[in-house]
């Protein structure tokens, strides 16, 4: 249900990637393509009305009936993890959050259902009470039933699209718009920087499970790290673990499952999140992303520990996150605007204008890119002129 965004072109550096595991010399590299990400400003203070998404942004639609003339909405988020994790889920909620903030008529609550398998019986659970729902996560792809019999409910499904219980696919409900991201984008930036900032020519990425939206920041910054050793002389080398080797949720054309990486197997757990960490610092690993939900708190542990490891946030500006005595951990953040799509869309449906839509954001859309702001990354002068010189390309 859920299509690997320009992943064809970026297999060009993932299958060449210098990768290294822990007993494991490099892989050769080879050319790289010219695909990059583009900056857009940090996102965790961006105005609703400043927002560049437009309501037509990609693509294909099915308008929706208006809301009710009652206006306040009744909203639900339902996650696996809580909507405290620092990135992904709180980004998402801090969207709906924004949106009951400026309408004191409407309602938020939070639900957290721990075992993925029950999370689209928890919206079937739910769907009476509310009348609108945020569903942050690949689990709620299923959720098309839920959605075709309820017409008069409506559904923001974040990084994922969505089937019915058969597993078929299900475009364009009127009554739910689908958000998927070109996280593949952020992730390049952030293998470029990571690349040209790492003093052991070892690096790494993190991630939580292998769903579609992490293996595109996987193979993402993977292609960035190529990129820049082949464009800009750095010698970057991938560091993984064979033993935290991801299994892709949709097969990847021309690898199938096994996607290699380093996954720590759940976005909920932060001892395993440190044991990945350490294992990558203790392999030399001295820059990584991390892309795990609160297991990369975990990471952030061992290498706040380390206290010579720079780690790169994701989804939102983590810079807060890496605060460590008089210093910081975190070099940069890459980001996916979450928060501000949102929000509009319940805006949308609070005013009677939204339109069912299955959405690709990326920087077209101001919907992916990484922080460049002053004080809140720590980028050297040469690696934000090299990362200028390449956004412009995508």
């Amino acid at each position: 249900a859920v299509v690997y965004v320009l992943l064809a072109i970026l297999m060009a550096f993932v299958l060449s990637a210098c990768t290294k595991t822990a007993d494991e010399a490099p892989a050769a590299t080879e050319t790289a393509a010219e695909e990059v990400a583009v900056e857009v400003p940090a996102a965790e203070e961006v105005a609703v009305e400043d927002a560049a998404v437009d309501a037509s942004a990609d693509k294909d639609t099915a308008e929706g009936e208006a809301a009710p003339e009652g206006k306040g909405l009744s909203i639900s988020i339902v996650t696996s993890s809580g909507i405290d994790d620092g990135s992904f889920n709180e980004n998402c909620y801090d969207g709906a959050k924004a949106f009951v903030d400026s309408h004191p008529d409407s309602t938020l609550r939070d639900v957290k259902e721990p075992d993925l398998s029950k999370l689209i019986d928890t919206v079937a659970t739910l769907v009476g009470d509310y009348d609108a729902f945020v569903l942050p996560g690949y689990n709620f792809a299923g959720i098309g039933d839920i959605a075709t019999a309820n017409p008069d409910k409506y559904f923001l499904v974040v990084d994922s699209t969505v089937t019915d219980s058969e597993g078929n696919m299900l475009s364009n409900l009127p009554n739910v718009y689908t958000m998927t991201f070109q996280e593949e984008q952020g992730g390049f930036f952030a293998g470029v920087a990571a690349a040209l900032t790492t003093k052991t020519n070892k690096v790494a990425v993190v991630n939580g499970i292998a769903f579609p939206s992490n293996v595109n920041y996987q193979f993402g910054f993977m292609a960035g790290v190529n990129y820049a050793n082949a464009k800009f002389g750095t010698k970057a080398e991938l560091v993984e673990l064979p033993s935290f080797a991801g299994t892709a949720a949709v097969p990847v054309e021309g690898m199938g499952e096994n996607v290699g990486g380093n996954y720590v197997g759940s976005f909920a757990d932060e001892a395993t999140g440190k044991e990945v960490g350490k294992a990558l610092i203790d392999a030399g690993a001295d820059v990584i992303l991390v892309a795990a939900g609160s297991s990369g708190n975990g990471v952030f542990t061992a290498a706040k520990e380390a206290g010579n490891v720079f780690v790169i946030g994701c989804d939102v500006d983590q810079y807060d996150d890496g605060v460590n005595g008089d210093k910081n951990i975190i070099l940069t953040s890459a980001l996916k605007i979450m928060d501000v799509n949102v929000t509009r869309q319940l805006e949308a449906i609070y005013d009677g204008t939204f339109v069912g839509m299955d959405a690709t954001l990326g920087v077209d859309t101001d919907s992916v890119g990484y922080v460049s702001e002053a004080g809140r990354q720590q980028l050297s002068d040469e690696t934000l002129e090299k990362l200028a010189e390449v956004y412009p390309l995508l």
